[in-house]
């Protein structure tokens, strides 16, 4: 599982989010659960302003085998979703590390610490 990206966190939902210098979340899906899915051919975007809290389901993603929600990792308000990837949702087959699906206002960035690690989220997949 060394292609996991080390600059990245996790939800146990298999979320990734990374913290940008804007202060927003970028938020995105493991390739973890890309395998899982399969090829996606559709994708539910949340609304730009909506708050959820982390855990909430923000997004859902559907694949040719079913399809699965996204949860928001952290709490705090929707800053962008990525138009390009909801009007091409094939793009993120095979670059789940490189697709984006949406971006958080994070109400505490604290909560990031909370997310799992990329060595820790690689033992969770791989089940050591």
């Amino acid at each position: 599982m060394s292609n996991i990206p080390s600059k990245l966190r996790f939800a146990l939902s298999h979320e990734w989010a990374r913290l940008e210098r804007d202060g927003t979340v970028t938020v995105g899906i493991s390739k973890y659960a890309h395998d899982l899915l399969g090829d996606i051919v559709a994708i539910e975007l949340p609304i730009v302003g909506k708050v959820y809290d982390a855990g909430d389901q923000a997004a859902v993603v559907e694949s040719i085998k079913t399809a699965s929600d996204i949860h928001c990792p952290i709490s705090g308000a929707i800053a962008a979703i990525n138009a390009e990837l909801a009007n091409n949702p094939a793009e993120l087959n095979g670059l789940p590390y490189e697709q984006w699906l949406f971006k958080v206002y994070p109400d505490d960035v604290v909560e990031m610490s909370l997310l799992l690690s990329a060595d820790d989220y690689a033992r969770v997949v791989v089940g050591e």
